[in-house]
């Protein structure tokens, strides 16, 4: 990848502009999302610092040797472009506002300049870092964490809600120099005093717009005039809607101003799909999806080292020719592993991310996403593991409908939109079997036909005449002795390639219509015509004063939750919990009324079941909102 130089304009930053900077799917290997970066830690091991490559771009920004050794190990060589221009300026202790989309390296541009300005004795956090999501936040800890793996005496913590809140305070009490949290939490613990930020160096504010989207700019507002008045303020943004440049004026000392433009990713040549499945069903999907689809060599990428085991199991158990690739297989085990891939001896390869890294093995057709990647870095390399050297591949996505949310910004990063798919039914698996045993037959009559061949030795062409004779001798006399005629002959040999497996699948497949994205599952689609109706009807853009009563407005049901004023809940906690379980952009929630102990809420008409019960059980402040329709 090429990167135009950097300019620097008054203090603003504009790089790649155009086709400098477009995402490469077949080489983005010095970028790493933040479940890369946990998986990372699999590889890591403390030991004495060694020498450091000194072509390793990062070393120019003079990171200590610790740092720059674990970046050795988690495979960054070069920096991106947000990381050459963003670096500089915060190991300068300058404020920043950096506008880039997910998938550019931003994790790392902020947190390797903060990790550097760490002093390892202070015990009270020197870095607070929010996130929209409590997803984000343990990504974004796990980064850190990764980084920081050869500095020993560096604590990182995440914080946010539905984690024990007592073991977040032992832990704080034990000492952390970086907290990551949801800004929900991370208030609550500020409340409570148990988060002691009088020596905080470093605020960042990761995805700010999404922030906004959420609901929760009050509460970071609240967060900004809490902290010391000397601090470093860090404001990431996909996109810069006015509300988030005006904190940016507000709270910013005279920022550095940094913007990345990026193209779309040239992904035509890889067919991108997904499957929205219930968790239980998810290996029996993959099982499916591996029996549809004809293919060369595999590549499923599960999130943890656990899930890989398992998923290689359940494999191993239908007959497939599996290896592992996880943060606990050696290198050298790791080298034949993949020289095994390369030469069909294994068609199926289940990694974490990091141990994949770099893989470039040209027979891989396909790439299973098992476990979604919430960082699109992560989803941009995985799949960049197929349609190598000019070829085509397919990958598929796994998601759970809680997961739905983040398919924007998956195909944000690729530029293109990625496409539903079904999970394949019983006649889809039958015919493709079908089709592989006519494929394999026709192989072995051209085979036969050929005979012999030039580039065959005398001796083997003379082996392979004499195999030939006896197998003809053995059919006829078989034939003679059973009194049977060619045909039968020809089907009972077919029978015996088969094997003691049945050809054709004929068990349940009933669930196939309950998962939520069935073609003919009424669920999964009242649940997307819920959201779509609510992103049409954007509600908050009408979202009125909370005392406001008055008739819910048209298209819209009036909803009672049992969290009120005595619970400190505000619309924020509200919008963010309910966009979330629901599936809904913040904007398609109505008005908001709060009382002291409950609370009324307008959404979308036509709620599915599935979703409603899902609402009940959800927790905000640590209360469950026992949603249930409003009497008229």
């Amino acid at each position: 990848m090429t990167h135009t130089p950097l300019e620097s304009i008054n203090g603003s930053v504009d790089l790649c502009a155009a086709e400098a900077c477009a995402v490469d799917l077949t080489a983005l290997d010095s970028t790493l999302d933040s479940d890369a970066a946990s998986s990372a830690s699999e590889d890591i091991n403390t030991t004495l610092i060694g020498p450091i490559d000194t072509d390793n771009g990062f070393a120019a920004f003079g990171f200590a040797p610790e740092l720059l050794e674990a970046l050795e190990a988690i495979g960054y060589s070069e920096p991106s472009p947000i990381q050459k221009a963003a670096i500089p300026e915060l190991m300068l202790g300058r404020d920043l506002v950096g506008q880039a989309q997910t998938g550019t390296g931003k994790t790392a541009a902020f947190a390797l300049p903060l990790l550097a300005g760490l002093d390892p004795t202070q015990r009270t956090p020197q870095v607070l870092v929010l996130t929209p999501t409590r997803e984000l936040a343990i990504q974004v800890a796990d980064s850190f964490n990764s980084y920081a793996a050869k500095m020993p005496q560096l604590r990182v913590l995440p914080v946010y809600g539905g984690a024990d809140f007592r073991d977040q305070i032992a832990r704080l009490k034990r000492g952390v120099q970086i907290v990551v949290g949801t800004p929900g939490r991370v208030m609550d613990h500020m409340r409570q005093g148990t988060l002691d930020l009088s020596g905080l160096r470093s605020l960042v504010l990761d995805e700010a717009d999404e922030m906004l989207r959420m609901g929760f700019i009050d509460d970071v507002e609240w967060v900004l005039g809490q902290l010391p008045e000397k601090r470093q303020v860090v404001l990431f943004s996909a996109t810069m809607p006015s509300e988030i440049r005006r904190i940016s004026h507000q709270y910013l000392n005279d920022p550095a101003e940094i913007t990345i433009k990026t193209k779309g990713s040239d992904s035509s040549r890889i067919r991108q799909r997904y499957i929205t499945v219930n968790g239980p069903q998810k290996l029996e999907a993959l099982s499916r999806v591996l029996e549809a689809e004809t293919k060369e060599g595999v590549i499923i990428f599960a999130r943890t080292k656990a899930i890989t085991v398992t998923v290689a199991e359940a494999l191993e158990a239908k007959g497939y020719d599996v290896a592992v690739l996880n943060g606990d297989v050696a290198q050298n085990q790791r080298e034949r592993t993949i020289e095994r891939l390369k030469s069909g001896a294994v068609d199926v390869l289940v990694a974490t991310d990091v141990a994949a890294r770099g893989l470039d093995v040209d027979r891989i057709t396909l790439v299973v996403n098992y476990d979604i990647p919430f960082d699109s870095e992560a989803y941009v390399h995985r799949i960049g593991r197929t349609g190598r050297a000019g070829r085509t591949g397919d990958a598929i996505l796994f998601i759970t409908p809680r997961e739905r949310r983040f398919l924007g910004g998956l195909e944000r990063a690729v530029g293109r939109p990625i496409e539903a798919m079904e999970i394949p039914s019983n006649a889809t698996i039958n015919q493709n079997r079908l089709d592989r045993l006519r494929q394999r037959l026709t192989a072995a009559l051209e085979a036969d036909h050929a005979g012999t061949g030039d580039s065959l030795s005398a001796g083997a062409n003379k082996h392979r005449a004499e195999e030939r004779a006896l197998l003809s001798e053995m059919l006829q006399r078989v034939g003679q002795e059973a009194g049977v005629s060619g045909d039968q002959l020809a089907l009972a040999a077919l029978h015996l390639a088969v094997g003691d497996q049945p050809l054709l699948v004929h068990g349940d497949e009933s669930w196939l219509r309950q998962q939520p994205g069935a073609r003919d599952g009424r669920r999964g689609e009242q649940r997307d015509r819920f959201a779509e109706r609510g992103d049409r009807q954007g509600g908050a853009a009408r979202r009125g004063p909370r005392d406001e009563a008055g008739p819910p407005e048209a298209n819209m049901d009036r909803y009672r939750i049992e969290v009120g004023w005595r619970d400190r809940v505000k619309p924020g906690n509200i919008v963010g919990a309910i966009a979330n379980e629901a599936g809904l952009n913040g904007r398609s929630i109505g008005r908001i009324q709060i009382f002291d102990a409950h609370s009324f809420v307008d959404l979308p008409a036509g709620m599915p079941d599935e979703v409603f019960q899902g609402l009940r059980r959800l927790k905000v402040m640590n209360r469950e909102l026992q949603i249930s329709r409003a009497r008229a």
